[in-house]
């Protein structure tokens, strides 16, 4: 049976007009690269996301979970296996402070959700592209904010056994780190559960978060970006080191290092994941030469000839 005939016959009760083979995945990141995904398939319910990585577990098959395709980078030659597209945003936010969210909320969302009720500790998301199941993952922050300071639990689902509610220490979080990052096998984060602080001034709380959003604007550059490329090493900022280094506007084919803040690289129009991944190298490689510092990626490498590259120090790769 072909692998195409395959992902029809175990995926065909659930898919409903949703299953798409030798998908690009252009158009489901935030850089706008990504070559095709064997098999892909949008879930708009939890319930729908956790039978089919469930049916993708027991068939054995590699898959992954986008949710707004900030902060990855897929290979030029795509991903052998199944995408999932997680577009479940259901949200109950009750009076006491507690909000139930679908891992596929979109963070923006969230804050002005949560702010219209008067719910304060969630504004930092304001200005945090993706959605609540990679803001797990990588305890997502900003602005002093971060998920390991509102998180209570996260539903996660591995294989084999049935869902589990995974309680903010089991999570350990650190500087966007966490145990499921770090997790060997694989799992899915069907949804989270935040406590906030009630009983604020929604207009208060909106002013705060209009300061975000203007200090993004001043300082981060507009376009085509993943996010930020790289954690900032202890007691420095990567930006910092890749500009001091001189590699501010550099450019390699269609991706360029931006001049306004050096931690962000840009697709400025035909720029493909192998220059991306030629400028990572080359900034690595120039600020581990000029300051001895190894920077470590904060975008995740995703794809057909990826997966090595990304267990690898791009320092010395």
């Amino acid at each position: 049976m072909s692998p195409a005939r395959r992902y029809e016959e175990v995926l065909g009760d659930v898919a409903e007009g949703r299953l798409k083979l030798n998908e690009p995945l252009g158009r489901y990141t935030v850089a706008r690269l990504g070559g095709p995904a064997d098999a892909l398939i949008t879930v708009d319910t939890v319930e729908l996301l956790t039978k089919v990585v469930y049916l993708a577990w027991e068939s054995n098959w590699r898959m992954r979970i986008l949710g707004g395709g900030a902060n990855v980078l897929i290979s030029d030659l795509g991903y052998r296996g199944l995408i999932v597209i997680n577009n479940a945003k259901a949200v109950t936010i009750q009076d006491d402070g507690r909000v139930i969210a679908d891992s596929g909320a979109v963070l923006t969302h969230l804050a002005r959700q949560t702010m219209s009720r008067g719910l304060s500790g969630f504004e930092w998301a304001i200005s945090v592209p993706g959605t609540l199941g990679g803001a797990i993952v990588n305890n997502a922050g900003a602005h002093g904010g971060d998920m390991a300071a509102c998180l209570v639990c996260a539903e996660i689902a591995l294989p084999r056994r049935p869902p589990e509610d995974w309680p903010v220490a089991r999570l350990n979080y650190g500087y966007r780190e966490s145990a499921l990052k770090r997790h060997p096998s694989p799992f899915a984060v069907l949804s989270g559960q935040l406590q906030l602080s009630p009983g604020h001034d929604p207009a208060e709380l909106q002013r705060h978060a209009d300061e975000f959003v203007a200090h993004r604007k001043r300082t981060q550059p507009p376009g085509a970006s993943l996010g930020s490329m790289f954690k900032n090493p202890p007691g420095d900022y990567a930006g910092r080191l890749i500009e001091a280094a001189g590699l501010k506007g550099t450019r390699i084919g269609g991706v360029m290092i931006s001049p306004v803040h050096a931690n962000f690289f840009i697709n400025t129009g035909g720029g493909t994941a192998s220059d991306y991944l030629a400028l990572i190298r080359l900034a690595c490689a120039t600020v581990f030469k000029r300051f001895g510092v190894e920077l470590s990626l904060e975008v995740e490498l995703i794809g057909e000839g990826f997966e090595t590259e990304a267990n690898q120090n791009p320092t010395t790769a």
